[in-house]
């Protein structure tokens, strides 16, 4: 073995099916990129399987990168997918407007923020986690250029 301190070869760890589980929980990329780090722990054909399904459609490219290390660190033939360019959700700028929309003129950014995060949890989610340290300028933005009409 090498000295990433793998487990043996081919075994599992205990809580292997929650790990399964927390990389497919879309309301989190922090639970999905520790649930990575954890399998990276266990080179078997179960956790390169989960670890390339991680890799091929996870939306935060942090995770996706996780993932891709710990393959290659593995041995396998792996190619990074390129990242995320454009909206990582369909009709993003509708939906921003939706929830503009549901707050009160002259709301706060702050607002809009926790009407995001308790509303869309998904979109914040893999938003915070996509953009990084850039999230909250990112979100500023798009709270500022996303109008609304009311008539």
């Amino acid at each position: 073995m090498n000295n990433k301190n793998y487990e043996a070869v081919g075994e599992l760890p205990e809580n292997f099916e929650e790990l399964k589980k927390a990389v497919n929980r879309t309301a989190n990329w922090k639970d999905r990129l520790d649930a990575v780090n954890e399998l990276a722990q266990w080179n078997s054909d179960e956790t390169i399987k989960v670890l390339q399904h991680v890799l091929s459609g996870d939306q935060v490219s942090q995770v996706r990168e996780a993932a891709f290390r710990t393959l290659k660190k593995m041995g396998e033939d792996v190619q990074m997918p390129a990242k995320n360019k454009g909206e990582l959700f369909k009709n993003l700028r509708k939906i921003l407007l939706r929830i503009k929309k549901s707050l009160p003129e002259g709301h706060t950014f702050e607002e809009f923020k926790e009407k995001l995060q308790k509303t869309r949890v998904d979109i914040y989610d893999t938003y915070e986690g996509d953009k990084g340290e850039g999230f909250d300028a990112w979100l500023k933005d798009m709270w500022e250029t996303t109008t609304s009409r009311r008539k």
